[in-house]
Order: structure tokens, then sequence, then C-alpha cells
């Protein structure tokens, strides 16, 4: 195996299109696209007796030691503190250190630094930050030692990364780093794969089966524009997830009415993109947007702020379709317009600058993290 003095490795954010919140149940579908910002990790070595992180995601840098096959900060025992603030880069890197172990390999010594274009001095803009930076750090940190991994191989291993810090989060931010452009998405279980590598060895969570995980590219709707509204409030997809987990909704009636919509809409989605229909697209998007509101007014989530309505309508007033991308409880929306219709597009800024909601000058990424 053979160590590379410098690797740089980046890899881009992301959009749910439909989907949201259904795809954390495994097997069921979500859409989504890689948008033109992205994560840039770079690794340099080798470094003295650990491993050195610096980052534009944190305030400071982090100067980490192995110990028992985990990266501890030097001179505190207080390690789920030190481990909070870059959990995402480390967890990548001890994941990719367990495959290397398994294959005879001492840990890895380097250097890392993160730069991140997914914020805006500090304030994230919701376009899936931490999937990205587990991405491009597990394909960094590969490359650097030597490994020759697939794609699905680099995102099973930085799903398992994410899973150790919440198996609850679906992955599809991952899946669209990895692969770049617009994307149906399936989640495997999360608990069950975790628990895989933990009993067999990541080696093994590489090759086996994962039931319900599937990806697949899709068809860029080339009549359509995609418009990305920002509403300038961070959401934290982690802590609406988890909040929907606690409700008693869940297992209800209500639940499986919406897991079996959502679904549908998404499947009839993914068949418009596939045929060109640009206008049963738009219904689609439409019809997700009013499930969205349906799950809010159920469980009073939190999805809508007064933003992303007003974001909603204004895409409507202009002839598009309109929805929060994600979790919603604030960070970005979507629109879907006719792309020959450019006066069509500056009306909708126009709206959404009037409303508080900045238009983010983002486009689809064809590409995904660099392997």
């Amino acid at each position: 195996m053979t160590r590379q003095r410098t690797v740089v490795r980046r890899a881009p954010g992301k959009l749910f299109v439909a989907g949201e919140y259904a795809v954390v149940e495994p097997g069921n579908p979500a859409i989504l696209v890689a948008v033109d910002r992205y994560v840039t990790v770079t690794v340099t070595g080798p470094a003295e007796g650990g491993v050195e992180i610096s980052s534009d995601l944190g305030p400071r840098g982090e100067r980490r030691q192995w110990r028992d096959g985990r990266l501890s900060p030097y001179g505190t025992d207080d390690e789920q503190d030190a481990r909070a603030e870059l959990a995402h880069v480390t967890s990548a890197i001890e994941t990719v250190a367990r495959l290397l172990a398994e294959r005879g390999f001492p840990a890895p010594v380097f250097n890392v630094s993160v730069e991140s274009g997914l914020h805006d001095n500090g304030t994230k803009y919701g376009l899936g930050s931490s999937g990205a930076v587990t991405v491009a750090t597990v394909a960094a940190v590969a490359a650097f030692c030597g490994l020759t991994l697939s794609d699905e191989e680099r995102f099973r291993l930085a799903l398992l990364a994410t899973a150790e810090i919440d198996p609850k989060g679906s992955g599809g931010d991952l899946a669209a780093s990895t692969w770049g452009g617009w994307i149906a998405y399936r989640a495997p279980d999360r608990a069950a794969v975790l628990a895989l590598a933990r009993r067999r060895g990541a080696g093994e969570a590489l090759r086996a089966p994962w039931p319900g995980f599937d990806v697949r590219r899709l068809p860029v709707p080339e009549s359509l524009s995609l418009e990305v509204g920002w509403t300038g409030t961070p959401a934290s997809t982690a802590a609406l997830v988890s909040d929907l987990h606690r409700r008693p909704w869940r297992g209800t009636a209500a639940h499986q009415r919406f897991i079996r919509t959502t679904t549908d809409c998404v499947r009839t989605a993914i068949d418009a993109l596939e045929r060109g229909d640009g206008r049963r697209l738009l219904e689609q998007i439409r019809r997700a947007r009013r499930e969205l509101a349906l799950l809010d007014d159920e469980v009073a989530l939190g999805v809508f702020t007064p933003r992303l309505t007003a974001l909603c309508e204004a895409a409507e007033a202009v002839g598009g379709a309109a929805k929060p991308s994600g979790a919603g409880g604030g960070d970005c929306g979507i629109a879907l317009l006719d792309a020959g219709a450019p006066r069509d597009i500056a009306r909708l800024h126009e709206r959404w600058a009037s409303a508080g909601v900045v238009p983010l000058p983002v486009r689809p990424a064809a590409e995904g993290n660099e392997g």
C-alpha cells in the first residue's frame, strides 16, 4: 500500500427534491440533486504520532491521537466534548482506519484540512455540509492510504461513519454527494448495517447485501429551471427527524398514509423525470409540498416557517412549483419553473427578495465526489 504525500478530494452539497421524512424508513424512495457548492478535504502527511485536523467548519483545529481505534484529543479525557465539533470528520477517518486495520495496516497519521463552500460566514445554507464533508473525507483518506474503492464502497463507508453518529439519518445526502446529478435513492436499515460492521467488520459490510438500499441516476429535467432560495435561518435536520421519531404519530394510520402517499408521489415524479414530462413533475412537487404541510399540521413539527411558505407562494404566483428542501424549519426551499421563461424567474427572485428569501446562485452538479 502506497501512501501519497498530498491528496485533495471534494464532494458537492445536495438538495432534496421529494421524499423527505418518508426516506428515513428503509426502502422508501426519495429524489435528490447534487449542487455545485463543495466541501474540499486535503490530506497531507505524514504527521507525527496522530491526526491533525483544521477546518473552517469549526473555530479551531484539533490534534488527535489514536487510542483503541478511536481518535482522542491530546491532553484531556473528555473525548465526547472534543469529538463533537468535528464529529463527521473524525468518524469518517476512524471508519477508513477500521478497514485498514482489517487488512493488516496500522492506523494512519496525517494532517487534514477542510474547506466548505456550503456556509455563509459560518452559517450553513442547508445544502448537506455534514454529508459532503463525510464523503470527501472518506475519499481523501482512502486515497491517501492507497485504498482503491468504488463509488458504492465509498458511499458505504460514509454511511457507516454517519450511522455511528446518528443512525436515523437516511444517507440521501451521502448518495447525492457520491454520485452527483439527479438521483433516486432508497435507504438501507442503518442500524442493521452498523451492527453488521461491528459484528463482522467493515470489509464484510462493504461486500454484503444491504436490503432496501438502491441508488440510480435520473435524467436532468431540461425543460425546467431549478431555483433555490435560502431563508437565512439554519435548521437541524437531525433534531427535526429525532423529534418526529419521538412523537406518538409514528405507527399510526396517519403515519402509514403519509408514507404510502409520499412514496407514490416520489415514484410518479421519478417516472415523470424519466419520460421528460415537466408538467407532471411540477404536479408532483406541488403534491409533495401538500404532504409535508399535512404532516406539519398533524404533528406540529415546524417544517414550514413564514419564509418557506412565502417562498412556495411566490413560485406558484409565477407559474412554478415549490416546496421546502429537506426537513424544513429553515434552510432552503426549491422551485421549478419553465426554463424558457426568464422573466418569470426574475419575478420569482424579486418576490423572494421582498419576503426575505435569498436566491442562491447554485446549479445541479453533474458529478459527485472525486475518487
